[in-house]
């Protein structure tokens, strides 16, 4: 709709700029022909009506590219604050980055450093307030911890918080995260960290079960994005994995 209102705007300006040049050619050429009637030169004027019509077809290219350029502008991606404005990020310290970076608004986030599974109510409630029609989970780092190996446990938590979360917010699309994995140097302090790919297994299974979406984040973790701990992101992975959940979501 837009595309073909930017249109007829772009054939009205050309028309308008058309008939002007016509009326600037025919008040010339009547000039021209009372210096013909003199006996005068005409090259000067014809002269002149060469270069008015060379510089007003110039100027009507230039605005009819401007507005095929805002055409094409119009037509491509929005930007990323945009595209989540009707969805909310749940989660935890990762899901903080979208904030803490002014990669989304505020209002598309709702997270706390440190959150479980079962002790996520007032990150429900947070997000039941904002009214989202799309919610991103990125949850479970703190519980493949706590419960150590145990994924069995681990799916009984995400699943009783997915259950809590559909009965507050019924109408909302829910899309999972997979928990993201950590580098080798942070298996020492946190063991559990080398079965996430289990951990993640599972996970995918109870969403296919609860008919929830499941986004597998592992392929776009790469070196350069973790900070020095081997767990956390810095700024630059955070547009990479919006992009990722925009892509599965169709935002």
């Amino acid at each position: 709709m837009k595309k073909m209102k930017r249109r007829t705007q772009r054939n009205i300006l050309l028309g308008i700029c058309v008939l002007a040049v016509i009326f600037l050619i025919v008040l010339l050429i009547r000039g021209i022909g009372r210096l013909t009637a003199g006996h005068a030169d005409t090259s000067e004027g014809i002269g002149y009506i060469k270069n008015a019509e060379d510089e007003d077809i110039t100027v009507i290219e230039e605005k009819i590219s401007r507005l095929e350029e805002q055409d094409g502008e119009a037509g491509g991606e929005r930007s990323l604050k945009e595209r989540f404005s009707q969805a909310v990020v749940l989660g935890d310290a990762a899901a903080l980055g979208f904030s803490e970076y002014n990669i989304l608004n505020a209002s598309s986030v709702a997270a706390e450093a440190g959150a479980h599974l079962d002790q996520a109510d007032s990150l429900i409630q947070k997000t039941k307030e904002l009214s989202p029609q799309i919610i991103f989970v990125s949850l479970g780092s703190s519980d493949v911890n706590d419960t150590n190996g145990d994924t069995a446990r681990f799916t009984e938590l995400y699943g009783d918080f997915l259950e809590t979360l559909q009965t507050e917010i019924p109408d909302a699309h829910i899309f999972v995260n997979s928990v993201f994995p950590a580098q080798e140097k942070a298996y020492e302090e946190n063991p559990a960290f080398e079965q996430i790919g289990e951990y993640n297994a599972a996970l995918e299974q109870l969403c296919d079960s609860r008919q929830v979406g499941y986004i597998d984040n592992t392929g776009i973790v790469e070196d350069q994005y973790y900070e020095e701990d081997g767990i956390h992101f810095n700024r630059s992975f955070f547009p990479v994995w919006a992009e990722n959940m925009a892509e599965v979501a169709a935002l």
